[in-house]
């Protein structure tokens, strides 16, 4: 049995499990539910049969029957928290069977981030539609999309970071069940991309009350002046009056913060609540046993406190829980009348940010970060046929055996070596129209690029040297900025031209240079081109259909490495094998598809 079918089937038995289980909650939930119905029944028809009895009678009885509806009450809540759950589960374990079948459809493809002048994303598809994002992201929050993003679009240069994110990958990659765990968790919260901008937004907000003594003196002696008024009224000493006009006084007095405190809950109050599922991720990072040197780090910045994130995020939450109450009007008289309750909680919130408002934001980035290296371990585990590339660090070099296409399906991925061993290194591309030029220049791209991510890469064998990538395989004119496709496409070589001159190492993927110019233009300045980029000691890969490139082998014999993907024509047919071969194409197709379309061409 091969090991994409061991992964099929692990994940259909994972959803036969939790349907399973899902099964057994409902009933449970029904069970419940006729429970409750009654005990409220029972407690109601005792209350009306015994009520003759007397009140301590009746009392005893509603409390024998009301206790425990507020216990099943708990349990039913917890049901369906278990409900919702299995429901997540499921649909991620069936989201994983589609993703080994190259249906990406129900993840976030971060069309947000697609940038048409970055160095490579917008080349090589890395975000968008079908795109190397929308295949690896299994983040659930707007902090786990955002790094899982900018790692995308800034990758790795080190040979110690990488084979430090491919140890944590490694290490993650086995543990599937805390990975679902993970993004079911996140899934059942109702967060939204506005959540970081406006908890930041509360963090930064100077404190209203607590730097007032007499705000911060009312919980206190507000419990104390009337517990000391009604020891005085049960004793006689008062008349119960005075411990109502003690209430009324206090009820009134605390109106004055009404407003404010019904701002914060209307503004924050979504946001401060969810805290609470945050605080289980950081949990869990905080409790997971971890090896590597990267995820020790990442565990260090939750818990190096004295109070350990997961710790203090839930307190924060419990304190926007429990500042709900004042929806209950009876509740929020009382409370607020007898222990100044309402402006107690907002002075403990404002204590909480003033111990943790400086660690905050980093916390909930230690939950994005783990977010993003559970998609990486996600896609390592969904891939066991890949291989982690050897990185160097000495002298650039790209060699690899069976290059394939990650988001191409297997069944029609044909894979390809590349070889560049030494510094400069040029492989020049020549063949003919969809012979699979782009496809071999994207392959190397987002190999390369997933080579330096840390996460194992669609070959054989890969060994790398990280450099920094940039492509230009898919130059746009700019309407806006008035801008030529020619002159767009110069910008992007200035570019490269200027990074090396700073002295920055590129390994660079061009196709069809100078593309937007006349052919005698084109071929002189490409010529021109890559002999500068060879001098500027520049490694990279160029596919071009102008074969006199080719003859820059006789000048840099050491340097330049001539490939083809050929078109062949059998029995006035064409047909391409889309595999790499040396040396400079000989068939070229475009007159002959022409001919085969009915359009005369002159022999």
């Amino acid at each position: 049995m091969n090991k994409m079918k061991e992964l099929e089937i692990k994940y259909a038995a994972n959803i036969k499990e939790t349907q399973e289980e899902l099964s057994h909650v409902k009933t449970r939930i029904y069970q419940i539910s006729i429970l409750r119905v009654l005990l409220f029944l029972i407690g109601l028809i005792s209350a009306f049969l015994f009520f003759s009895k007397g009140w301590d009678v009746v009392l005893g009885l509603v409390a024998c029957t009301f206790i425990p509806f507020l216990a099943l009450m708990k349990y039913h809540n917890r049901l369906f928290y278990r409900k919702a759950y299995l429901l997540q589960a499921i649909e991620v374990n069936k989201r994983e069977l589609a993703a080994l079948d190259h249906r990406f459809e129900a993840f976030d493809d971060g069309s947000e981030f697609i940038d048409s002048k970055h160095l490579y994303t917008y080349d090589l598809d890395v975000f968008g539609e079908r795109s190397l994002f929308q295949a690896i992201n299994r983040t659930t929050t707007l902090f786990g999309k955002t790094i899982l993003a900018q790692w995308l679009a800034t990758h790795l240069t080190t040979k110690q970071a990488i084979e430090e994110r491919q140890a944590a990958v490694r290490e993650w990659a086995p543990e599937l069940s805390f990975r679902q765990h993970l993004q079911i968790v996140g899934l059942l919260c109702s967060s939204r991309p506005t959540d970081k901008a406006e908890l930041t937004q509360w963090l930064s907000r100077n404190t209203r009350f607590n730097h007032k003594r007499w705000c911060r003196a009312l919980p206190y002696l507000t419990p104390l002046i009337n517990l000391t008024l009604a020891l005085l009224a049960l004793f006689g000493l008062l008349p119960w009056s005075a411990l109502g006009l003690s209430f009324t006084l206090f009820f009134l007095l605390s109106t004055r913060f009404t407003s404010e405190v019904t701002k914060l809950q209307a503004v924050y109050g979504d946001k401060l609540r969810i805290l609470s599922t945050y605080a289980d991720m950081l949990a869990m990072l905080e409790q997971k046993s971890v090896e590597s040197p990267y995820l020790k780090r990442l565990q260090e910045q939750v818990t190096s406190q004295k109070e350990s994130a997961s710790v203090a995020v839930h307190r924060l939450s419990r304190l926007m829980n429990r500042l709900d109450q004042r929806n209950n009007m009876l509740m929020y008289a009382l409370l607020n009348g007898f222990l100044f309750w309402e402006l107690g909680i907002v002075l403990k919130m404002e204590r909480w940010k003033a111990d943790h408002a400086d660690k905050m934001l980093n916390w909930l980035e230690a939950v994005g970060e783990m977010e993003a290296l559970c998609s990486l371990a996600t896609f390592a585990y969904n891939h066991p046929d890949y291989n982690y590339p050897i990185i160097r660090n000495t002298e650039f070099c790209f060699l690899g055996k069976a290059l394939g296409h990650p988001l191409m399906p297997r069944a029609k991925c044909v894979r390809n070596d590349v070889d560049m061993g030494h510094s400069p290194s040029f492989v020049i591309i020549t063949g003919a129209n969809m012979a699979g030029k782009s496809t071999y220049l994207r392959t190397i791209g987002v190999n390369y690029l997933l080579g330096c991510l840390g996460v194992p890469v669609c070959a054989d064998e890969l060994e790398l040297y990280p450099a920094h990538l940039i492509t230009s395989l898919r130059t746009t004119d700019s309407l806006s900025d008035n801008e030529s496709y020619f002159f767009a496409e110069l910008k992007r070589l200035k570019l490269v031209i200027d990074k090396l001159h700073a002295g920055e190492e590129l390994f660079i993927i061009l196709d069809e240079i100078l593309k937007g110019t006349n052919s005698m233009d084109k071929q002189k300045g490409s010529l021109a081109l890559v002999k500068q980029l060879i001098t500027l000691r520049a490694n990279g890969v160029i596919a071009t259909h102008d074969l006199l490139l080719g003859s820059l082998i006789d000048s840099f014999p050491e340097h330049i490495r001539n490939y083809c993907f050929e078109a062949d024509i059998t029995n006035d047919e064409l047909t391409f094998s889309y595999q790499l071969r040396e040396g400079i194409a000989q068939n070229m197709n475009a007159c002959f598809l022409m001919k085969k379309m009915g359009i005369a061409v002159p022999e």
